[in-house]
Order: C-alpha cells, then structure tokens, then sequence
C-alpha cells in the first residue's frame, strides 16, 4: 500500500515537473490524441495563437482553429499521414479569426506500433510575416507624384525641382526634414519619376522594428539560421528592380548601419545565416528628421553612411519657413475634406487666417491637415467658414503665449490708483476681475470661447462671471 502511495505521488510529481517544463520553453508545444482533441498546450503557444487555454484543452482542434481552403493543420495531417514534417510554415486563424503565422515541426506518436497521437512545436513568425507584408507597396501603387506637392513658395519649387533631377539617375538619395513635413511623398514622387517607377515600392519605418527582428527583416534567412528560421527574403530582395525606402534611418543602431553600408557599397546582402551573397539592383532612399551633421555628432548615424547615402540630400524646409504656403495648403485640405466628408466648406474667417501664419507650425504640414480635418468635424451643417471655435483645443491652448495680456506694469497702475478708494478686498478683487476679464475680451475680439480658453474657463463659467460682474455681452 505504502509503495503504491509512493508511486502516485512520484507520478504527481513528475507532471508537475513536466508541465512546468512546458510552460517555460520559448516554443509553443501542442499536442493531440488520434482523434484531435487537445491534451497539451503550454503557455507559449496559447501566447502565439492568442487564445485562452481553456478553449483549446479538450475540444478537436477543427473546431477551435480555422484554415484555408488550400490548406489543413499540420498536426491533422501528422494523424491522417503518420509522416514527421520539419520547417513547416502554416498560416491559419484562431477562434477570433486572428491571422496566425507559425513554423513547425510536426511529429506523430506511436505506442506498440500503433498511431495515439501528434505533437507540434511551433515558433512564431506572425510578426515577421505582418512586417514583410505591410511594407511591400506593389507595382503602381504608389500615390504621390511631384504633382501631388502643395507649395509655390520659392524655397519649395527649388526642393521640388532638385528632387526632380535626383529623379534622373540611380543615385542613393538622403531626404531630410522634421517630423511631418512630408518626405515619404518626396520619395514617392522620386520614385515614380524615375525609371524604376514600375518596380516595386518598399516602405520601411526603423524606428519601428523590434531591435531582434531588424537584421532578418532587411536581409531575410537561411532556413535553421535561428529556431524557428525558413528561407525568407528580406526587404532588399523584395524590392530588387525599385526602391526601398528607409524611414528615420538614424533609429538603427550602429552595428546595423555598417552592415547596411556593406549592402551599399557591394550591392550585395547576405541573409542572416547564410553563407552566400546575393547580388541586389535596389535604388535606396533614406528619410531622416534631424540635421544630419546632429545626427553624426549625437552618434545616431555613421559618417562613412551619411557619405554613401547623401550622395543626393533633399532638404525639405518646415512649414513656419515657408508660411506662404498655408492658404494653398489649407485649400488644399478643406476641398480632401469635402470630398470625404460630403460637405461645402469654403474657407477660414479673418481670426483663423492670422492665427494660422502667427503659429509656429510644430508639427508641420501633418499638424495642419489635422487641425483642418479636426475643425470640419465640429462645424455646424449650415455653415461654411471655419472659424476660431471650431478648432481643436490643443490648438488654441498653444496660442494663449500669443494673446497679450494685462502686463506687470498695468497691475502696479491699478493698485496705486485704487488704493486710497475705500474698499473691501472683496470689492477691490472684483473690480480688478471684471478688468482683467473686460480686457482679455476686448483683446480677443469679443470672442465668447478664445477668451474663455485664455483665461482657463469654460464657457459656461465665463459666461456666469461676466453675468455677476455686470459685463454686457452684446
């Protein structure tokens, strides 16, 4: 009796051993009886697949995932064939209809020769595959051309006509700019000016690849470079024949820019384990948002890359360098909108129009188009002119530095004028509100909202104030 206790326990601890195990490999682990029904699946696989283990753990699996017509689960087919598969990718949806991306190795179990099972072991490629997808612009696709560029200014045309004859040749280009002045439509337009325009487009933005996945995602793989690693072309490959644009270049660390240099030089990329080069005719253009100088100094970018890749650089200006541009590009916006939104809107009042060319424009083009969009989204049917209420407030909250106010020396006055009349401090407080607010209002064109933003009201409280304080709002 003692010794079959001691066995149960040694069982019942040999599954806790094992199923802790389990949950702490970095592979998902699935496995299946003979007729499909789950009877393992660890926490790394329920991470991959985004599932709850409970709705998976014994249910058949036909009935918890879904694949292609083109395609069956892997671990079905382990049951149906009895055959060991390696480096299997499988794209299939869990019960949410989820796109899952896996690579497997896929093996049938046997006991006294006859078929109980299959278990799986899967590593994820979801993200890889999402990133590769979502940057490849196919052949004529591309949206903008130099006709799609707003701006008479003289320093636009002469961006404009420089990257025109950058257009011309086959040269690296280097486009500089802050944040929203429209570079990924400079190279575009340089793209579809050139004699690459019916190759492929690649987008990719750095600053946006996970540091463990940058290398592959540029160069590709060699199937058993890593765990998990299938043969895969990288950006380079898949935009062989066009362009590949890389967006804030200065996000790659150095070790990366060097290898991209290599890439540059030789014309030439090397997957990540694998032995070979593959020659590559790929045009690349670079968008970076610092001075590049800034850049080489603050150790965001290599020098000997800022050669190579500058051997064309187009500086884009900021929009508050070029502030003749707004009317046209605020046209520009207002007729994009009416046309998505179904409406009629004409213009900007007189208030908006100078407060426009006094903003310093931070965020550039982008933060104008959004600040018309904003604005079409609040005016009222029956009108058609933005004016200064219907913008957002995070605008006119920017603006209060612009507004003047009662200065230090206009309080000193105040206090030596009133302080011999006799009165409360109460009273004395009251009047000086009531002045204070009367000259915010005036400066403020007699505008119920910008004056309530500039004093830090809502309108409501403004309104009652001015009520008790006697202020006539006619």
């Amino acid at each position: 009796m003692e010794q079959t206790k001691m066995t149960v326990e040694y069982l019942q601890y040999l599954i806790s051993m094992y199923k802790r195990i389990l949950d702490e490999v970095d592979v998902g682990v699935h496995a299946v009886d003979a007729s499909g029904n789950t009877v393992i699946y660890n926490h790394k696989m329920a991470q991959i697949e985004s599932m709850d283990i409970q709705d998976v753990m014994n249910k058949n699996l036909l009935d918890v995932f879904m694949f292609k017509e083109d395609q069956t689960s892997t671990l079905v087919k382990a049951l149906q064939e009895g055959n060991e598969t390696k480096n299997v990718k499988q794209t299939y949806f869990n019960n949410k209809g989820r796109e899952i991306t896996t690579n497997n190795n896929t093996i049938p179990i046997y006991e006294n020769e006859k078929l109980v099972g299959a278990v799986e072991i899967a590593n994820d490629v979801t993200k890889l595959e999402r990133l590769i997808k979502g940057n490849i612009t196919r052949k004529g696709s591309t949206r903008y051309t130099f006709d799609s560029i707003t701006g008479n200014s003289t320093v636009m045309k002469e961006v404009i006509e420089g990257a025109k004859r950058a257009a011309r040749t086959s040269s690296y280009v280097l486009i500089v700019g802050e944040t929203g002045t429209g570079k990924e439509l400079f190279a575009q337009s340089i793209h579809n000016a050139s004699s690459r325009f019916s190759g492929p487009f690649i987008s990719q933005n750095c600053a946006a690849l996970p540091d463990n996945l940058i290398e592959s995602l540029l160069f590709g793989t060699k199937r058993g470079a890593f765990t998990g690693a299938i043969d895969q072309p990288g950006l380079f490959e898949q935009a062989n024949g066009g362009t590949l644009l890389l967006d804030e270049i200065n996000s790659l660390n150095l070790n990366l820019q060097a290898k991209l240099l290599r890439a540059l030089q030789e014309k030439t990329i090397r997957r990540v384990g694998d032995t070979k080069d593959t020659p590559v005719d790929v045009r690349v253009i670079a968008n970076i948002n610092e001075d590049p100088i800034d850049a080489i100094t603050n150790n965001h970018m290599r020098k000997d890359l800022y050669y190579r890749l500058g051997v064309v650089t187009v500086f884009i200006p900021p929009l508050r360098e070029r502030k003749e541009d707004i009317p046209l590009l605020v046209q520009h916006f207002i007729k994009k909108y009416n046309v998505r939104f179904q409406m009629n809107v004409m213009g900007l009042s007189e208030e908006v129009r100078k407060s426009f060319l006094d903003y310093d424009w931070t965020g550039n083009v982008r933060e104008l188009e959004h600040i018309i969009e904003a604005a079409m989204n609040i005016i009222m049917d029956d009108e058609d002119i933005i004016k200064y209420p219907h913008l957002p407030y995070q605008y006119r909250s920017k603006m209060h530095g612009k507004v003047k106010n009662i200065s230090t020396a206009s309080v000193d006055n105040f206090i030596q004028e009133r302080a011999d009349i006799p009165a409360s401090l109460k009273d004395q407080m009251e009047y000086f509100e009531k002045s204070y607010i009367e000259h915010v209002w005036k400066n403020n064109d007699h505008n119920i909202s910008r004056t309530a933003d500039v004093l830090g009201l809502s309108r409501q409280s403004l309104q009652y104030r001015m009520k008790k304080l006697n202020i006539k709002n006619d």
